[in-house]
């Protein structure tokens, strides 16, 4: 590092941590997070007091990030769409199933024919799936730059955005996905548009760091909990619901990693751990003795797929310890354990071996770098940790990986 360069970067350290000292908060505490580990977040809070390099940087990026949302002040609804629920009623969540399209043979292209992996353009014209997508992005994002800096206006954005789609009465979305992936001329909604929420935890940790700050009350927390209360019934009673438990899939992975997310912020531990118990039964029947996923392998988008459902059973794992449950290295029968699901990526991850299933565009590796932290983490197994670096370093080093790990 050159003079000048060193320099800049002292500015920068003094300037991030002199405003949390100024705060008054050295000692943070550890949150009580659920998909995120509390006691991460509070040593890599004391690490950046301490000054060290990587989460300085790291948390001067996600700054940046937090103070652009800020500045843009943006917020979604449901509302925003342009088109209206079969229902008549624009607060019920809309989209259309991404790989479905007009049937050539026919004169109305109906009813839709599927197309695996190809995404029909058509899919982004319904705006709710992308911006709910942007919410518990931006959430997180903000709630963590509270966290980490105790700035109010992180957390009073935070919180616009939670109350716009959850909360205020003319803006909200109504918890349900009655009409989530519908299939024009066969169908309004379907349960596999409860894919299109497998991200939610990311809110539920995001209103738990907000917890205490000027502009949300302990009304607006009870209010977000009575909303996903009101979605978990929805989600484990309505035939939509139920039809999604059923699947066998990734879609049944991220059933289960919604229901226990969702029980454990409510305060159900005992929906939750009947959930983990399902989940298992999840694992053993979606898994081979050699760690691979048949069902996943099948895709036009294999490798996607396959880092898909792991990340799933690594996110699952992560909840299941609010729960005092350990299944980092639960097997029910030989092979068939996340870790080994893991292992059977590894070679192909190392370069080892080419991947020989059909991946129809280019392989990326988002979520195979935070199932590779969880495993560095977990398994105690700093190989995984340098396997992350060197296949995607950018994705390695982002501020949430870099703060949330």
């Amino acid at each position: 590092m050159n003079k000048s360069i060193k320099y800049l970067f002292l500015i920068v350290v003094f300037g991030i941590c002199t405003s949390i000292f100024a705060q008054g908060k050295l000692d943070q505490g550890i949150p009580k997070t659920l998909s995120i580990d509390g006691q991460t977040l509070s040593t890599n809070y004391k690490l950046i007091l301490s000054n060290n390099k990587d989460k300085v940087v790291a948390l001067k990026s996600l700054l940046k990030k937090a103070d652009e949302l800020v500045n843009d002040a943006i917020v979604y609804s449901v509302m925003d769409k342009k088109q209206t629920p079969p229902s008549g009623d624009k607060h019920d969540y809309m989209s259309t199933g991404p790989y479905w399209w007009p049937d050539p043979t026919k004169p109305d292209g109906l009813p839709y024919i599927k197309k695996d992996g190809l995404r029909n353009p058509t899919y982004y014209d319904i705006s709710d799936s992308q911006e709910i997508d942007k919410v518990e992005d931006a959430t997180l994002s903000l709630a963590l730059a509270y966290y980490f800096t105790k700035e109010a206006k992180y957390a009073n954005f935070t919180s616009k955005l939670l109350k716009v789609w959850f909360i205020n009465p003319e803006t909200r979305q109504n918890p349900h996905l009655n009409f989530a992936q519908g299939i024009p001329g066969l169908s309004s909604g379907r349960g596999t548009g409860l894919i299109e929420t497998r991200d939610i935890y990311r809110i539920l940790d995001a209103a738990i760091l907000i917890q205490n700050s000027p502009n949300w009350s302990k009304e607006d927390h009870k209010s977000l909990k009575n909303w996903f209360s009101d979605y978990l019934t929805w989600m484990l009673e309505s035939p939509i619901g139920q039809d999604e438990a059923k699947a066998k899939n990734n879609h049944g992975t991220f059933y289960s990693e919604q229901v226990i997310a969702m029980a454990l912020f409510i305060d159900k531990p005992e929906i939750a751990l009947k959930e983990i118990e399902i989940f298992k039964n999840r694992m053993e029947s979606q898994m081979k003795s050699d760690g691979s996923q048949p069902l996943e392998l099948a895709r036009t988008k294999s490798w996607n797929y396959v880092n898909m459902n792991m990340y799933g059973y690594y996110l699952i794992a992560k909840l299941a310890e609010n729960v005092n449950v350990s299944l980092w290295n639960h097997q029910i029968s030989e092979g068939k354990n996340m870790k080994n699901a893991l292992q059977f990526i590894i070679p192909y991850l190392k370069n080892e071996k080419v991947w020989e299933y059909e991946q129809i565009q280019k392989i990326s590796y988002g979520e195979t770098i935070k199932i590779l932290k969880f495993a560095s983490s977990k398994y105690n197994n700093s190989e995984y940790e340098e396997i992350a670096k060197k296949i995607d370093f950018k994705s390695y080093k982002s501020e949430i990986n870099e703060l949330t790990f």
